[in-house]
């Protein structure tokens, strides 16, 4: 018919009706397949972090030093410098880690795509990032987004007075939004507060692993809890967000007051008028997002926040004039022209009023928001912050080094660092480890394994439970360093204590008498483990080992920061530590996407892992197989075998019964039958359980474990 569309409405943009929109209870396996090889443009050999290595960092930091002074038109800088919206753009990218899960985080250059280009907090970043792009086009390759926009922030920092701690490159850019990251349940932005906790007036009742107190924000409402101004109340939440990010109440309040001592809030004008966020707005904008018609070239009319004002009189310069007016006046509610909550304060000296920032023959008054007062009025904070006072040189380093552990959290460990800005110390935050020995007999030590009167699966597990706290989305935990023996790896509930204990009295003797590392020792073996199955399945296999653990100490230990890594469920040896909201297969996918598996990766290791008898506690549901101890792939010949059927026996445990006889066979979980009910699960699990595919099934398992056992170590190519 003449005039019809010729493609379907839809298909291609988010109304389309999905798989999920039919079956919204139905199993996800997205987070395991993103960042494929077809959304990435580069080359197939591409490697960033050699790449970056042939950069001239010297050039490129005069660039960007040229850039915070170099106002352009088209968005005019503040008092002609760009340095409050670089720290904001750096601050933005790297403030949505969080350490529950790891997630989040500058590494990936994620703020380039949604949700985060189009939250209401990241107002206008989008025209930081292209006044960046003439540098970035010009050093190409070389430098990542990722890169360059903490790198931005740190510069910025620079150009305006204060020393640079250190900065290492090495973020790799990610080439699609990420899946993988829960950032609430929420429908709408700003939706209120309350719907993130059991109490919101108990800020630690905020649900894991959120840190941010509302959909779209990075930390806290600027007006006050729920948009309304009471700083005590405010100060609770800063500090429940920011320890959310493994931060101190030190470093929180010197990432407050530095953060503040420069730039300025924005909201000279009407919110309403501003065009739809960048994911919303039309063609012609060209990735631009809400569109000021009121802007009039001028800095000064700019609206984002909604607050309007500097903190300081002195807004491009690094020095003490936060504390100096946030504690040398009284304050007093005021609203912005935009109509936002925020404090003014009470008989200020025209002197100490900052200039407007596109007019300096005019004068305005400096604003706080809610968390700022936080700082004033709360024991903690004001303590910590009069003693920044005394000591501005230490406030100025204390500031420094948490602004670099804000940007660096989730970079990984100190030996993935590039560039000559590098800093020496090693500091606990990176989870420090020590060189481990590679002189030693790898065969003498599998030997001595081999006889130590050990369990094929007291081997294996321990291995597995080393290794298996690894995430891929903060590069922490991981079989290196040999942390499972410290507190508090040690007691957690999901490495069995008392096995673990057995086992490792064990390995230490084996350790100190060959001098391997106690860490290569755990990993080592789980490779002994392995091989003797297989060889009882008549596969005589050698699983990869590359020596060099090492083994850390209480004293490299931050204790605390590791008692997020805590695996509250473990799919792969069938256990919980407690029944969850969330159903068993779905934190499996979790904590299967954190180690940086596939799919058909994660589907081999749990069929290995059940036949190897390596459940938690000794549990027999998913132990599909008479023949326990063998690396065959009966989990799944029997998971997919038609002469039994599946029988519900009630709190998650189901019945596998002879279909003839009714005679129950095994038991099994929720997290076992998924891998035969799930179509994408049940399509791997039928590879695995072909005749011809036995051999393919160990092989597959091997490089899996490979896989697991050397995730930390970023020292193996």
């Amino acid at each position: 018919m003449s005039g019809k569309c010729p493609v379907m409405h839809g298909a291609n943009t988010s109304t389309g009706t999905t798989n999920k929109d039919w079956w919204p209870e139905a199993i996800n396996l997205d987070i395991l397949h993103q960042h494929e090889r077809k959304a990435n443009p580069m080359d197939p050999g591409f490697n960033y972090r050699e790449e970056v290595k042939k950069l001239d960092f010297d050039a490129l930091k005069q660039d960007v030093h040229a850039l915070m002074t170099d106002s352009q038109a088209w968005w005019p800088a503040d008092w002609g410098h760009y340095g409050g919206l670089m720290i904001r753009m750096a601050w933005h990218s790297a403030g949505t880690y969080r350490i529950a899960d790891g997630r989040g985080g500058g590494g990936t250059g994620s703020q380039r795509f949604a949700p985060l280009n189009s939250w209401p907090d990241n107002v206008s970043l989008d025209k930081a990032r292209r006044l960046l792009w003439p540098i970035k086009k010009k050093y190409g390759n070389k430098i990542s987004w990722a890169d360059l926009m903490i790198l931005a922030g740190t510069v910025a920092y620079e150009s305006m007075g204060l020393p640079s701690y250190g900065f290492s490159f090495g973020r790799e850019d990610i080439w699609e939004p990420e899946k993988d990251i829960y950032w609430g349940a929420e429908k709408e932005w700003l939706a209120p507060s309350d719907e993130r906790y059991d109490d919101v007036d108990t800020p630690e009742t905020m649900e894991n692993p959120l840190a941010a107190v509302q959909m779209g924000l990075i930390y806290v409402n600027p007006e006050g809890v729920n948009g309304q101004p009471d700083p005590l109340k405010t100060a609770q939440q800063v500090r429940e967000t920011f320890a959310r990010m493994a931060m101190n109440d030190e470093e929180t309040a010197a990432l407050t007051a530095g953060g503040h001592t420069v730039g300025k809030c924005h909201g000279n004008g009407d919110a309403s008028v501003l065009d739809p966020e960048p994911e919303a707005a039309d063609v012609e904008n060209q990735g631009f997002g809400w569109t000021n018609p009121n802007m009039g070239g001028k800095a000064s009319n700019a609206v984002s926040s909604g607050l309007e004002g500097a903190w300081t009189t002195n807004p491009t310069r690094f020095d003490m004039g936060y504390f100096e007016l946030l504690f040398g006046y009284e304050w007093e509610l005021k609203k912005s022209p935009a109509g936002a909550n925020q404090w003014e304060p009470v008989n200020i000296k025209e002197e100490d009023k900052p200039v407007d920032a596109s007019d300096p023959s005019i004068r305005h008054n400096p604003i706080m928001t809610d968390a700022d007062m936080a700082m004033k009025v709360d024991p903690t904070y004001r303590a910590i912050c009069e003693k920044f006072m005394a000591d501005p040189e230490y406030f100025k380093q204390t500031f420094a080094k948490a602004w670099f552990k804000l940007t660096h959290r989730d970079l990984g460990p100190k030996s993935r660092y590039i560039g000559p800005e590098v800093p020496d110390e090693d500091l606990i935050w990176q989870d420090p480890i020590p060189a481990g020995n590679t002189h030693y007999s790898v065969e003498k030590v599998k030997k001595r394994i081999a006889e130590s009167g050990l369990s094929l699966s007291d081997m294996i597990t321990t291995a597995w439970d080393s290794a298996r706290t690894y995430r891929g989305s903060d590069m922490r935990g991981g079989a290196n360093g040999a942390r499972i023996r410290l507190a508090p790896q040690k007691d957690w509930a999901g490495n069995e204590p008392e096995r673990l204990a057995r086992v490792l009295a064990v390995y230490e003797n084996i350790a100190a008498a060959s001098g391997a590392s106690i860490a290569d020792v755990i990993v080592l073996g789980g490779s002994v483990g392995i091989e003797q199955a297989a060889k009882a399945a008549g596969y005589d296999i050698l699983v990869p080992f590359t020596p060099g653990r090492g083994d850390a100490t209480d004293e490299m230990t931050d204790a605390d920061s590791f008692a997020p890594l805590e695996p509250l469920a473990d799919g792969f040896r069938n256990w919980q530590k407690q029944d969850y909201v969330v159903k068993p297969e779905e934190m499996l996918l979790d904590r299967a996407q954190l180690m940086g598996l596939t799919g058909p990766e994660m589907t081999v290791l749990i069929g290995g892992m059940r036949v190897l008898g390596t459940n938690h506690g000794g549990t027999k549901h998913g132990v599909l197989t008479d023949r326990e101890g063998q690396l065959t792939n009966d989990f799944f010949v029997n998971l997919t075998d038609m002469g039994n059927v599946w029988k519900t026996a009630g709190n998650d445990v189901y019945e596998i019964r002879d279909r003839q006889t009714n005679a129950v066979k095994w038991t099994a979980s929720r997290v076992d039958l998924v891998f035969g009910s799930n179509s994408l699960l049940r399509s791997y699990a039928e590879v695995y359980a072909q005749d011809d595919n036995d051999e393919k099934f160990v092989k597959d398992f091997v490089a899996a474990w490979t896989k697991v056992m050397n995730a930390d170590r970023f020292d193996v190519a």
